[in-house]
């Protein structure tokens, strides 16, 4: 028996582009998540020797991957490498509020928010796993123009 229904290339939930992290102790990051974001689980797919071959998480309505590292497969995280150049962006209601409980459940305040030139009040912070954060909350609605002036400010000050 054939199935008639149509698959969706894009399953329901998901945006066209999804952050995938590896971690030393993607279990441990999702806990960490879930006091620092506020995440949802939404999967976790654990391999024989207990490590995570898969997870997933919802931050907002987003969804974030997670996969422990797998050094035989080439699969490391920020730590091992010794950082990373990938910034995750993260948009929500209280900024301040939100950078607080990241700290709180153990990210380090890499950039202290503060009201930003292109009309986003934001902040920096590096969770425990060696991934960066951006957080900001949107406050201003600027044209490019407003933008270019308060960036050419900043820069002389």
């Amino acid at each position: 028996m054939t199935s008639t229904s149509t698959v969706k290339p894009i399953p329901d939930g998901m945006h066209s582009l999804t952050p995938h992290l590896v971690c030393a102790g993607a279990a441990e990051a999702i806990e960490f998540y879930k006091k620092a974001f506020n995440a949802t689980e939404m999967a976790r797919l654990p391999g024989p020797d207990g490590k995570l071959m898969h997870a997933a998480v919802r931050i907002g309505d987003s969804v974030l991957m997670l996969v422990d590292e797998f050094p035989q497969w080439g699969t490391l995280g920020p730590l091992a490498l010794k950082g990373s150049p990938v910034v995750l962006h993260l948009y929500v209601e209280d900024v301040d509020a939100q950078v607080k409980q990241a700290v709180a459940a153990g990210a380090k305040l890499t950039m202290p928010v503060t009201d930003m030139f292109w009309g986003d009040r934001y902040g920096q912070v590096e969770d425990p796993f060696g991934h960066k954060w951006s957080v900001a909350t949107h406050t201003r609605d600027l044209t490019p123009e407003e933008i270019k002036a308060g960036m050419a400010q900043q820069q002389s000050c």
